[in-house]
């Protein structure tokens, strides 16, 4: 049954951004689900973690701790965290989206993998880990099912840094050891304690289920497998795998010491030690297991198949090979003569000349082995990922191997001018002298510039930080319709994208520049001010010489930003009085019947309500579809009465 269409999320837009397309998988402490990013145009996995979890604060502060950790980790074999978000009650990851298949369903389909197999797997897990762990961090729930594998066979590990978030929450309230115990580190099981070589730990069992498609521990409890862990030593691969190589159970035993200082110290020394093995083995050791395990053929000492030999096909004992074969397929022919016995055809010089012509052979054939297996090849260096290009072609070089620079590309791993991938990618074996592609960052992911227009500056500032980006130097520019002080723009402006890495400029306004009206007529003066939706206030004073009911000076100056509703004061000289004339001292100049209505469209209502009011007028609120203004009634440059009342909508 399809339980995707019964999921409530499925079908909702999280966060604004990210579309629910399909449920995937759920967990102990989370469900995952394939998601679009409508900002960015592509898939991404969604990892939301249950109510339960969501609503323990103490929890959801360590895991957004831990998730921003996870996020600056940069490796090719790591799937990358690309965000955190919580929208209401949901609290979730933004992930790297893998296609493919889980190691777990890998080792359902097949049971176990052979030694060569095996190591390829591990080597990839074991770089991951090392590149956390010079990073700080301890995964702490290295198992089958947080290793993925691509459809293009590159292996990742997931679920960085959230094992111990959980842990931490759970072993708080409950004292609950949390972990896959059949993968705990004895120390877990004693005291919770955690560090790389927990992981370490765990990645050896992981290398010893790889080998035998078991669990070195068995019980029927939980608790009676954590008992094993911390008293009984891991058993090495091969008392279940007959003919696996000493050194995979020297490899196995060592990463999976009951003391933490025996064993290796971070998942580097591991790494190095598994390629080790790995370049040792030779090229059919898998074929020659698999054998052995049937019970057909043990160890061989030189490629099974000879000319004329097919495959799978025992070829006959000679030549240097060495044959184990079970009873049932062993027959008299096989029966070494009695030394006693005279022989016959080969004298005892001869026989001195055959046996240094097969030490020779051998030594040629050793030789032939190791080249073939280890000698022409190097691996790429895993410490490329976040290196400059002059240190990464260095590293390249002492590596034997040739350096090519990429075009650059958007990275939110690393920062500008770093190495953000190559090709091979670190870890890889490749032949001595080849040439890595570098893939120098072109700086982070460029993310849509919100709209911050009409708020204040630093409103403005928080807006683009919580989006990502880095607020960039300021401007001002007058405006008639943004009041002074709130953003007038940006560049770039709202819905186009922009890197993290270069700042967005932000334009804030001025204000209106206030007009100069000394000189003016005292009504035109007010009148005109009044239109710009400022407070006006008459003061009268007499001065000889200078015309009657006209203005004498202005607060503040002519070239002052304003904004609707600023205050300005007009001193205006009083008209010259004939005898007997009773008005000459009254405010005439300031009682208009009529008065210019100003514009109010593309205001917010709130302050073209106070520019209306300001200028002498009522106001009435209509249709309001949006937050601003987008018609007035009478109209913006008409005149109207005092005091009648201005109706406009948005």
């Amino acid at each position: 049954m399809d339980t995707t269409v019964a999921d409530p999320l499925v079908g909702r837009v999280l966060d604004g951004r990210y579309r629910i397309e399909s449920r995937v998988a759920r967990g102990g402490m989370a469900t995952v689900y394939v998601a679009r990013d409508l900002r960015l145009d592509r898939v991404v996995a969604i990892k939301v973690m249950h109510a339960n979890l969501a609503a323990d604060d103490e929890f959801v502060a360590r895991f957004i701790g831990e998730a921003k950790a996870a996020a600056a980790l940069s490796h090719p074999n790591v799937v990358a965290v690309f965000d955190q978000r919580t929208d209401g009650e949901h609290v979730f990851l933004v992930m790297e989206y893998v296609p493919g298949r889980t190691l777990r369903d890998l080792l359902t389909e097949r049971g176990r993998l052979g030694p060569r197999a095996a190591l390829e797997i591990l080597q990839p897990v074991l770089a991951a880990l090392a590149a956390a762990h010079r990073a700080g961090l301890v995964h702490r729930d290295v198992k089958p099912e947080n290793v993925l594998i691509t459809e293009d066979g590159q292996v990742k590990v997931a679920d960085f840094g959230l094992a111990r978030a959980e842990s931490a929450s759970k072993m708080t309230k409950t004292g609950l050891i949390i972990g896959t115990v059949g993968y705990l580190a004895p120390e877990q099981v004693l005291s919770g304690d955690a560090d790389v070589r927990t992981d370490v730990y765990a990645a050896g069992v992981l290398l010893y289920e790889l080998l035998t498609g078991e669990l070195p521990h068995q019980g029927d409890t939980p608790l009676a497998i954590a008992y094993k862990h911390v008293n009984e030593a891991v058993p090495p691969p091969s008392d279940l795998v007959p003919g696996l190589p000493q050194q995979l159970d020297v490899l196995v035993t060592r990463a999976t010491a009951r003391e933490p200082a025996q064993r290796p110290q971070d998942a580097g020394q591991f790494l190095a030690l598994a390629a080790e093995v790995h370049g040792g083995l030779p090229p059919d050791i898998d074929w020659r297991v698999e054998q052995a395990a049937r019970g057909h053929t043990a160890v061989l000492e030189a490629p099974p198949n000879g000319p004329g030999v097919p495959p799978g096909q025992n070829p006959p004992p000679g030549g240097g090979r060495t044959a184990v074969l079970s009873p049932a397929e062993t027959g008299p022919a096989l029966v070494p003569p009695d030394d006693r016995a005279p022989r016959r055809g080969v004298g005892a010089p001869a026989r001195y000349v055959l046996i240094a012509i097969g030490a020779v052979a051998a030594v040629v054939l050793a030789w032939s082995v190791w080249y073939q297996t280890s000698g022409q090849y190097d691996h790429v260096p895993d410490r490329l990922i976040g290196m400059t290009v002059a240190d990464a072609r260095r590293a390249l070089a002492d590596a034997g191997l040739q350096a090519r620079i990429g075009p650059e590309e958007y990275s939110d791993r690393v920062d500008k001018g770093e190495i953000a991938k190559t090709d091979p990618a670190p870890g890889t074996r490749i032949a001595k002298g080849e040439t890595v592609t570098l893939t120098p960052s072109k700086g982070r992911v460029p993310r849509e510039v919100p709209d911050v227009r009409g708020r204040t500056l630093e409103d403005a500032k928080r807006i683009l930080r919580d989006k990502g980006l880095q607020p960039g130097r300021e401007s001002s520019t007058p405006s008639q319709t943004v009041a002074k002080g709130r953003v007038v723009r940006t560049n770039p402006a709202a819905g186009d994208k922009q890197s993290p890495d270069v700042p967005v400029q932000i334009v804030v306004s001025s204000g209106m520049s206030l007009p100069n009206v000394v000189g003016q007529k005292s009504d035109d003066a007010a009148n005109r001010l009044r239109s710009m939706g400022l407070d006006v206030e008459i003061e009268r004073r007499r001065v000889d010489g200078k015309p009657g009911d006209t203005v004498l000076s202005q607060s503040p100056k002519a070239g002052t930003g304003v904004s609707s509703g600023d205050k300005v004061t007009l001193v205006v000289n009083r008209r010259n009085c004939l005898i007997g004339e009773f008005f000459c001292d009254d405010d005439s100049g300031d009682r208009g019947d009529r008065l210019p209505v100003p514009t109010v469209i593309g205001q917010s209502f709130d302050d073209a309500r106070r520019t209306l009011r300001s200028s002498g007028f009522k106001v009435k609120i209509g249709s309001k579809l949006g937050n601003r203004v987008v018609g007035q009634n009478p109209l913006p440059g008409s005149t109207a009465q005092r005091g009648q009342e201005v109706t406009i909508w948005g």
